[in-house]
């Protein structure tokens, strides 16, 4: 059985489309923000300290706070205290289920199947 953000799920093939979009469209919907999304992205390199999501991102100490606490209350990252500051590492298993799912939509034609599975990501 798989989890999402907490929750114990039924085998995939068991869930109706209805409740497979009721538990993805809390994570979309946190992901769909522009610095939430790249500070997901600036994690899934490396742990990093709110200071170097600052730097990276080039938000105030309060905007990445903020959009770290969103993070945190879907259980995408987690927080690891490191001398005065907490690190912040991104919880990728957290994402396994939703990834999943998203692929098997765009693997229902052939052309997706190519599209979501072969080459390289745009802009590479």
């Amino acid at each position: 059985m798989d989890e999402v953000l907490g929750v114990r799920l039924m085998p995939p093939a068991e869930l109706s489309n209805r409740d497979r979009a009721r538990l993805l469209a809390p994570l979309l919907k946190v992901l769909a923000d522009e610095n939430r999304l790249t500070i997901t992205l600036l994690l899934a390199e490396h742990s990093r300290t709110v200071k170097e999501l600052q730097e990276a991102t080039g938000l105030s100490q309060t905007l990445v706070s903020h959009h770290l606490a969103t993070l945190r209350d879907q259980q995408l990252v987690t927080s690891a205290p490191r001398g005065r500051a907490n690190v912040y590492t991104l919880c990728c298993e957290q994402l396994g289920t939703p990834v999943r799912w998203l692929a098997s939509l765009a693997a229902l034609t052939p052309e997706g199947a190519a599209a979501c599975c072969e080459g390289e990501w745009p802009g590479e």
